[in-house]
């Protein structure tokens, strides 16, 4: 087994070490200082069915579907650290070289023509309904805080129902309605909220393995109006490596069009 197959399996065993009591907390509902703390606990469990708490390489491939056939397209690689930066590399030949930086909550995009970096929001579309923070963030640990909200039952699983409010400028999403299974809390579902409280677009992450871990292997997004529309988000490989800090320093990826 790899080394990153055996810190996710030792991460994921951690954070169930707790599980049984914090199920039974949450099927209470708690609420106030306590049902805080436990919101912060679940969330770190949920993550952990993202990414591991290492520097990664993920491959990712969304495509987007127009009345239920593949229209388009694009492939991804993401070079994350665990202090909220990433790197975001477009591997399609229509737009080589071109890349999207996450530093805390900044975000820019590089052109392979330009001198400068531009700035942009994390609800710059990618392709489809996927943005560039659906890309380039995959936790929700430290970029949220909430409540737990009760109970629910998705495709005969039972989950809990997360309130969250965004605790950071720079995330997608002011508000996110999360649902997480009850007892092993990993995502099923989220309903994702802009500033203005408008429902942006909806998640359905589906649950999978990598390498024999438990993991979320794609994440389905879709909105109320382009019914005929849906973006699948596929995390392909996750793999640790040892990135660079000068990979996550705007001026030097302007000056070097290629990233190994």
């Amino acid at each position: 087994m790899s080394r990153i197959l055996c810190v996710r399996w030792i991460w994921i065993l951690c954070l169930w070490a707790g599980v049984g009591l914090l199920a039974s907390t949450a099927r209470a509902a708690g609420q106030g200082s306590s049902g805080q703390m436990d919101v912060a606990r679940l969330l770190q469990e949920a993550d952990a069915y993202r990414l591991p708490p290492s520097p990664v390489q993920v491959k990712v491939v969304v495509k987007l579907f127009k009345d239920d056939k593949l229209d388009k397209e694009r492939p991804y690689t993401v070079l994350a650290q665990p202090d909220r930066r990433s790197l975001v590399l477009f591997d399609h030949p229509s737009e080589k070289n071109q890349k999207v930086l996450m530093v805390d909550d900044d975000f820019w995009i590089i052109l392979p023509n330009s001198r400068r970096p531009v700035r942009i929001t994390p609800m710059q579309k990618l392709l489809g309904e996927a943005s560039t923070g659906d890309i380039a963030r995959m936790t929700w640990s430290g970029d949220y805080r909430g409540k737990l909200a009760g109970t629910t039952t998705i495709n005969a699983a039972p989950c809990l129902i997360l309130d969250l409010e965004a605790a950071r400028s720079g995330v997608s999403y002011q508000r996110i309605k999360l649902y997480i299974e009850r007892d092993k809390h990993y995502p099923i579902k989220g309903e994702l909220y802009v500033a203005s409280g408008k429902l942006a677009k909806v998640a359905d992450y589906q649950m999978g393995e990598m390498d024999g871990v438990p993991a979320v292997t794609s994440m389905v997004l879709s909105d109320r109006i382009n019914t005929n529309m849906r973006t699948e988000v596929h995390y392909l490989e996750i793999k640790e490596r040892e990135i660079p800090d000068r990979y996550f320093n705007a001026a030097y990826l302007v000056r070097n069009i290629e990233i190994e």
